[in-house]
């Protein structure tokens, strides 16, 4: 029998005991939005001079803000798993974007609340595997090619409205460069089966269409559920439809679609909570939004600038997506829960998409899923809480044979192509624009240290050691 099936067992045995507490009874919702691409500075509340993000803005001035909040890759499949594992994606292979798919031996956010009594739901963007080995679909889903099919009603989402990978955000099955061609990236509600029906206009408001019926349905049956929104804005191809282009008419087009796609993602957002306040369950329910990586260069490949209509922006950090540097994983973060949380606080401690799951499952007083098991994230819990300020460990990243390490107030980077670790000190210089390396060096010995532990640590992993 295997770490997962040992690890169910022993949750269900344990779960009356866990739900016993009074905390446990009243168990929130838990919703996780993430946007697609979406630059540190891509929305109001953040200071972008011309977007319009009202629903973020309110999100952030009556919950919490995560002023260093970080995904765990700068590229989005890498993140998406960390999410869900609590775990860096170096652990278990995904690696890149259309690289790796998600093991069946590693256990999901999704798998452990579903058997905890949370009905469970993925809505959008999916990454982390094929959906069907029958046809031609999206990035690699191929007939007869299992090689990478993890779906995620197979990673423990009862209710799915999935797509493999990108599409566009304004009717998202009709190619934008060939119009009246299909796209070729499906969304898919199950083992072979496609959805076919309302599937024109805003791609934001397609998603959140099956997502809210889902939450009412688990509202009406009085069973707590997780939901995984995950859009495709502002991701590539970017467009916006004529009522958000209308509202940018000021700008050129390729401003204008990008900023378009961003607020129709905001208008759902408010359309979700204007929902869970009307069913009576906005106050107990942890709704988390963030970004999957810093914004895209032009047409969404790797560069410095933006280019097109990837027009998203860093603000005053250094890089985009698929850098190491802050521009590439400093991404917007917030988090709204009335109930435990009902004033607006900032967090400047650094935080990552990782910490979901432990902080998560700290909430329902519910332990890791397997205790030997290396975690790269941590509970939140006492942080937000305001019992400590500084994380208790730091955060490693690894990508592309780029590395950093990032603690409470330094961060070290190499870069792929070199030999020598920069060091900075990200309180006084977060636009890293002074290398401390020459000055420092005591700081920067001691977490090279701290990070080739860690990738020795992944190496285990990948070597299997934790299955």
């Amino acid at each position: 029998m295997n770490n997962r099936a040992l690890w169910i067992i022993f949750v269900l045995a344990l779960g009356h005991f866990a739900f016993s507490s009074a905390y446990s009874q009243n168990r929130p919702n838990i919703i996780l939005c993430m946007a697609d691409d979406l630059g540190w500075r891509d929305t109001g509340y953040n200071g972008h001079p011309a977007l319009k993000t009202p629903n973020l803005d309110r999100m952030a001035e009556q919950g919490i803000v995560f002023n260093r909040f970080y995904s765990a890759a700068p590229v989005c499949s890498p993140t998406r798993g960390s999410c869900l594992t609590g775990r860096h994606p170096s652990r278990y292979g995904i690696f890149h974007a259309n690289v790796g798919h998600m093991p069946k031996e590693e256990i999901t956010l999704a798998e452990i609340l579903k058997q905890n009594g949370y009905t469970t739901g993925h809505f959008g963007k999916w990454h982390l595997g094929t959906l069907t080995t029958k046809e031609k679909d999206s990035n690699r889903g191929r007939p007869g090619d299992a090689s990478h099919y993890s779906p995620p009603w197979e990673n423990g989402f009862d209710v799915c409205f999935s797509t493999e990978a990108k599409v566009p955000t304004w009717d998202p099955m009709i190619d934008p460069e060939e119009s009246g061609n299909a796209y070729g990236t499906f969304y898919w509600t199950g083992p072979n089966t496609k959805e076919t029906e309302n599937l024109m206009g805003d791609d934001s408001r397609i998603i959140m269409d099956r997502a809210i019926p889902f939450i009412r349905k688990a509202v009406d049956a009085d069973k707590p559920f997780f939901a995984v929104i995950w859009f495709h804005t502002p991701h590539n191809p970017v467009v916006a439809g004529p009522p958000y282009l209308e509202m940018y008419k000021d700008q050129d087009e390729d401003h204008a679609h990008y900023y378009g796609c961003i607020t129709a993602m905001d208008e759902q957002l408010g359309r979700l909570q204007s929902e869970l306040k009307s069913l009576g369950v906005g106050d107990n329910t942890m709704l988390w939004f963030c970004s999957d990586n810093g914004p895209a260069a032009k047409n969404g490949g790797p560069g410095k600038e933006p280019g097109g209509r990837q027009q998203g922006t860093t603000g005053p950090y250094r890089g985009r997506k698929g850098s190491l540097y802050e521009g590439g994983v400093r991404v917007p973060g917030l988090l709204v829960w009335p109930e435990a949380f009902p004033e607006h606080q900032t967090i400047d401690t650094a935080c990552v998409t990782s910490d979901y799951l432990p902080t998560i499952l700290d909430t329902l007083n519910l332990p890791l899923p397997v205790p030997n098991r290396p975690y790269d994230g941590v509970s939140l819990l006492p942080i937000l809480r305001g019992e400590r300020e500084d994380r208790p460990s730091p955060i490693a990243f690894d990508f592309q044979g780029q590395l950093a390490l990032s603690d409470n107030r330094y961060k070290i980077y190499k870069g792929s192509n070199e030999d020598d670790y920069e060091l900075y000190d990200l309180l006084k210089d977060p636009s890293e624009s002074k290398d401390l390396s020459e000055d420092h060096p005591e700081i920067l010995s001691a977490m090279k240290k701290g990070l080739n532990d860690w990738l020795e640590s992944c190496s285990e992993s990948q070597r299997g050691s934790d299955y």
